[in-house]
């Protein structure tokens, strides 16, 4: 069993709210809002619910973010419409998203070479953490085309413009998180806040990156 007196306390807001919702959704008979909610609220539980489980252990921040992600996403961003009352929306989202898994990128392919920075120079691995965010970028690009094309869906919107967009914004997004990975290296630790949080990954799974003699 998981302690969940470790949660973030934002992600007992969530399921909290999405408790509410789907308690709502069912008693209006309104079964798309509760089947969405109830989706969100399982995969905002994941994190917390298995990090104890595997050999990687996911720190709060991480469990937190992929919950408000998640959350932003599914629940604000189709149930209460946030795609279409506010512009920017899926802009934040992407960028978003291509960051965290620009530190992905990086965190999977530093923990390949077990820390050891000698092994690759740090501008190698960022432009590998850089590659990988934005191959998933365009997956998902693939992915919405293929539900528009073949389930009669909207989620390109706006065709060919929104695709673009999603790709440039993709790009902003890996890029900072790569760079985050490329000064963690270089300034051995590096000051700022996405380095900060690749150091508490690092410190948390230290034995997954071994560094060697």
């Amino acid at each position: 069993m998981s302690d969940f007196s470790k949660t973030p306390k934002v992600v007992l807001l969530i399921w909290l709210a999405l408790l509410i919702s789907i308690c709502y959704s069912i008693f209006g008979k309104s079964w798309s809002t509760a089947f969405i909610s109830t989706i969100t609220l399982l995969l905002t539980a994941l994190p917390v619910v298995y990090r104890d489980r595997f050999e990687i252990k996911l720190p709060s921040r991480f469990a937190a973010a992929i919950a408000i992600f998640v959350f932003a996403t599914l629940f604000l961003g189709e149930v209460r419409d946030y795609y279409g009352r506010f512009w920017w929306w899926d802009v934040v989202l992407h960028t978003g998203s291509a960051m965290g898994f620009g530190l992905i990128g990086f965190l999977g392919i530093f923990m390949l070479f077990e820390g050891d920075r000698f092994k690759a120079p740090p501008v190698a691995l960022a432009v590998l953490s850089f590659c990988f965010a934005v191959s998933i970028g365009a997956v998902w690009e693939i992915f919405e085309f293929s539900m528009d094309q073949f389930f009669g869906m909207n989620m390109q919107k706006s065709g060919l413009v929104d695709t673009m967009w999603d790709l440039m914004v993709d790009c902003l997004g890996a890029l900072t998180g790569s760079l985050a990975g490329f000064f963690y290296l270089e300034k051995r630790g590096g000051n700022g806040l996405l380095s900060s949080w690749i150091d508490s990954f690092i410190r948390l799974n230290k034995k997954l990156y071994r560094k060697s003699d």
